[in-house]
């Protein structure tokens, strides 16, 4: 892979959509070449396995089910989309990847990871993001946001517990992979928000300036 892959991940309500926009801006500004998607999703097929994940209208879901259903979606949109756009060269920006699956479905639905492991494995092989930009609030304030918004989903619609499950898994990620994790502290308003987005972004990119030069 000669690209860059970046990807977004945190509790609901930290932010990460408006965020992926603004990076997205950033980078095609310095002149770097894009690709913003986002998980489930990020292709015909794949979306239509976000749509059966996220619906309300279905009937509630084995966990291991809602697994499986993730890393299909996911394997479609490596193939697809991820994998070529990272093959010519392009920033890849993805809301949400498998770091999620480890947070909701290892974190959240308590599935054993080394399940979730072996399936990344299998699914993605030796690709990995280079950086994460984890945004890290409080559950109750995340879900407060989202449900301020009018209609949730069938995952926002969880506990309480559930997702502060979720926030305790992200920050045990960010501890073990702390080469490539950035935690933003998203509790902040959105104007301090975006500085610390922007500080991390252009370490990155100087980062990848001086790897070019070696």
């Amino acid at each position: 892979m000669s690209g860059i892959f970046i990807t977004f991940e945190g509790v609901e309500g930290g932010g990460k959509t408006t965020n992926i926009e603004f990076v997205a801006k950033a980078l095609e500004k310095a002149g770097k070449p894009i690709v913003l998607t986002r998980e489930p999703g990020g292709t015909k097929v794949s979306e239509a396995i976000r749509e059966v994940l996220l619906s309300k209208e279905l009937p509630a879901m084995h966990h291991d089910t809602e697994l499986l259903l993730m890393f299909a979606a996911r394997a479609e949109h490596l193939q697809s989309k991820i994998l070529p756009a990272l093959a010519q060269g392009k920033w890849v920006l993805c809301d949400r990847f498998t770091d999620a699956s480890y947070a909701y479905q290892g974190g959240g639905r308590g599935i054993d990871v080394s399940r979730i492991a072996t399936l990344e494995t299998w699914v993605q092989g030796d690709c990995r993001p280079d950086y994460t930009f984890l945004f890290d609030l409080d559950a109750q304030t995340g879900l407060s946001r989202v449900r301020s918004r009018g209609e949730t989903d069938r995952i926002e619609q969880e506990s309480i517990d559930f997702f502060n499950r979720i926030r305790a898994k992200y920050l045990e990620m960010a501890k073990q992979h702390s080469d490539r994790y950035r935690i933003i502290n998203a509790q902040a308003d959105l104007p301090q928000v975006q500085q610390q987005v922007a500080d991390v972004l252009s370490d990155i990119i100087n980062t990848q300036q001086a790897n070019t030069l070696i």
